[in-house]
């Protein structure tokens, strides 16, 4: 889940990241006398969950005087669709260099990768992907707990030492708030010191629970009910609904709709065993999916029921088409159910697979 700007400013807190002195608020009324110990000018920054938001107007730079009408602009707007319910009122950083530094998962080598380039800012993609040289990556062992002086020294290449520090708490952030990605762009030296401009903090879903966190504001309605079914669900953008048991053989079909020139409108796997009601809730989630045309059901009976999975989809009751494929346990009882109600039933995932796709909207 991403953190808001905000939210993972406090964490950074904390954690002897240094931040600027500023407030959050909800409306412009909520302006008050804090302002007035920020200096002659302010930053307003909206809290919405959006890259480049400064270029999309998020971002505004203002005297304290016109602060309140600057706030009532931004509440005004829109981020790249995102309506500003909340914005952070900060002081303006008398700013000397900007930097940028993030730590995230090598997936590939299965360690924390530590990003660092001299150059900050909003143009740091465009800054990787013209002369990625400009970013120096040191790998870590996640069983350190801090960052080894020759590997700090490497990163910064000959900047200010008094960055490392700061880099070496984010470390810490990253190790113990369970992040996906924890980020500062830019990473600043002002006449007062290092701060940490902005923040991006993304926790990993599976350790919400630990870091306290109840609800996971990036998913869906779809979503949230499908977490409370206990389904693997994930949303994708085409008109082909997917539902499967077991991560394989979902992915595989997946693949396989891709390969016939389709596009998979969700990943759900219901898992093993699942029942009639199960299934049915599956069916239902799948079809209230905007766009989906024809639902594809894979699922091979091992522990489950052919003829329990037959029942849900008949239960579930829905408009679109829905091609089967199923094999295993109590398979002739299930395609019996399904053929007495008109279900179109095939032999292979090749079969259904070919069939949605020549049914769907592409």
């Amino acid at each position: 889940m991403k953190l808001l700007e905000f939210e993972a400013k406090e964490i950074f807190k904390k954690s002897g990241i240094p931040v600027g002195i500023g407030f959050v608020i909800t409306n412009p009324d909520e302006i008050d006398d804090r302002i007035n110990y920020m200096g002659g000018e302010v930053v307003l920054k909206a809290q919405v969950d959006v890259g480049g938001r400064g270029k999309a107007g998020g971002v505004i730079i203002t005297d304290v005087k016109s602060a309140r009408e600057n706030a009532a602009l931004l509440f005004s707007r829109e981020i790249k669709g995102i309506p500003v319910e909340k914005i952070l009122v900060e002081e303006k950083l008398p700013i000397e260099n900007e930097y940028y530094v993030s730590i995230t998962l090598d997936r590939a080598k299965k360690e924390p990768v530590i990003l660092f380039s001299a150059t900050g800012g909003v143009d740091i993609e465009q800054t990787a992907r013209e002369n990625p040289d400009a970013l120096q990556r040191v790998w870590i062992a996640p069983v350190l707990h801090d960052i080894p002086p020759f590997m700090m020294r490497r990163l910064l290449n000959g900047v200010p030492k008094e960055l490392g520090p700061v880099i070496n708490s984010l470390y810490r952030v990253y190790c113990e708030s369970d992040a996906l990605l924890a980020e500062i762009n830019p990473l600043v030296t002002t006449p007062k010191g290092v701060y940490a401009a902005d923040a991006k903090l993304i926790v990993d879903d599976n350790a919400l629970y630990r870091q306290g966190i109840e609800v996971n504001r990036d998913l869906t309605d779809r979503e949230r009910r499908a977490e409370k079914f206990g389904f693997s669900y994930v949303e994708l953008d085409g008109s082909i609904g997917v539902i499967g048991n077991g991560a394989g053989l979902t992915m595989s079909t997946l693949d396989l709709i891709s390969h016939y020139g389709g596009k998979a409108a969700n990943f759900l796997d219901v898992g093993g065993g699942a029942g009639e009601d199960r299934v049915c809730n599956a069916v239902k989630l799948v079809s209230e999916m905007p766009g989906v045309d024809v639902i594809i059901v894979n699922l091979l009976g091992g522990i489950t029921r052919c003829d329990e999975v037959a029942r849900g989809i008949v239960k579930a009751g829905i408009s679109q088409k829905v091609a089967v494929r199923l094999a295993g346990t109590n398979e002739a009882e299930g395609r019996e159910i399904l053929k007495k109600q008109g279900y179109m039933m095939l032999d292979t995932m090749d079969d259904v697979v070919k069939y949605a796709v020549s049914e769907a909207s592409l």
